[in-house]
């Protein structure tokens, strides 16, 4: 059996698509989902970041909660204090909070947006990495 990771945030817009995204690249023996507090809706621009380093999320979609699957997680990673505060993780899951700025929330011109968006994208994406060596490591 799979073990599975879930990644939680606001609005499963933007933060926990890019992370699943990735975790199901560096992680593909995993059952990787993405969930929100409540559906925002896939944003546009975190599925153009992610195309620009060529993983496509476009089929992705936002999603509420599933507490079944959460229920039986093996590691839960929540995004944002809202997920964090709100969410009521199992005292038997792996939890790790990464407090990551959202880009949606952004304000400026297109290209400070994107930056924020670029940023927001290779955060995730080292601590994904970073994850992923180590789930390696203690499971060899």
């Amino acid at each position: 059996m799979n073990k599975k990771l879930y990644f939680l945030c606001s609005g499963n817009s933007c933060r926990s698509q890019i992370a699943e995204g990735y975790a199901k690249k560096y992680l593909p023996t995993w059952d990787v989902r993405s969930a929100g507090i409540r559906i925002g809706g896939l944003n546009p621009l975190a599925v153009k970041v992610m195309a620009e380093d060529g993983v496509d999320i476009s089929q992705q979609t936002s999603k509420l909660i599933d507490n079944d699957f959460m229920n039986q997680a093996d590691l839960v990673v929540t995004l944002c204090g809202e997920a964090r505060d709100k969410c009521i993780i199992p005292q038997s899951t792996r939890w790790l909070h990464w407090p990551i700025n959202d880009p949606a929330e952004s304000t400026g011109d297109e290209t400070e947006v994107m930056e924020d968006f670029r940023d927001a994208r290779d955060d995730i994406k080292s601590r994904i990495i970073k994850l992923a060596k180590n789930i390696q490591k203690y499971s060899e």
